[in-house]
């Protein structure tokens, strides 16, 4: 078999593992969940609920805050696609970060998605998004409300270099070199 047939065979075979990891997530049963209070930007109180807005889906990126060059990397690139996202889903960032010191970072990067504070409760912990000694994890999770208003925890997944939720990395490993031990910093 040639390079570049192995090559398609094995798109192939990421691409059908892709669709299989979906179906997989789709199974899960949705957990009902509380409608956990948060903090906008200005220090106001925002529930889960309210960051629905009128959809009955919400996709929420769970950020580290602003001590995290990884995290910032995935925020930067969604700023990019935010607008595309909010026309199918709402989208919002939370971070475990106070609000001033939250508001303060997003408007140095110029994020334009909705970002709110979990600090002071106990939302990461409790979507398995925090360790037991307190450490935060990045990733995203899905929320479904029923027409009852009820809320569900209906998907997650967590990131990582070289996950499909950031771009980047595919373009690096088609470098000679991959990434090449490459990190992400917060200016460069």
């Amino acid at each position: 078999m040639g390079l570049e047939k192995e090559i398609q065979q094995l798109e192939n075979e990421v691409t059908e593992k892709q669709q299989l990891l979906t179906a997989l997530r789709k199974k899960r049963a949705a957990e009902p969940i509380s409608d956990y209070e948060f903090k906008d930007k200005q220090g106001n109180n925002k529930s889960l609920s309210e960051m629905f807005g009128n959809s009955n889906e919400l996709l929420l990126i769970h950020n580290m805050g602003k001590s995290c060059a990884y995290c910032t990397l995935w925020a930067d690139e969604l700023n990019g696609i935010s607008n595309h996202m909010n026309n199918r889903v709402p989208l919002v960032v939370i971070s475990p970060n106070e609000p001033n010191v939250m508001k303060e970072f997003a408007e140095s990067r110029t994020w334009n998605f909705d970002i709110y504070s979990s600090n002071g409760n106990t939302f990461k912990k409790d979507m398995g998004f925090e360790n037991v000694d307190g450490m935060v994890q990045p990733g995203v999770s899905v929320f479904t409300k029923d027409e009852k208003g009820n809320l569900f925890h209906y998907n997650k997944a967590t990131f990582g270099p070289g996950d499909a939720f950031s771009g980047i990395w595919h373009y690096f490993d088609l470098l000679p070199n991959g990434s090449n031990k490459w990190s992400p910093k917060f200016s460069y």
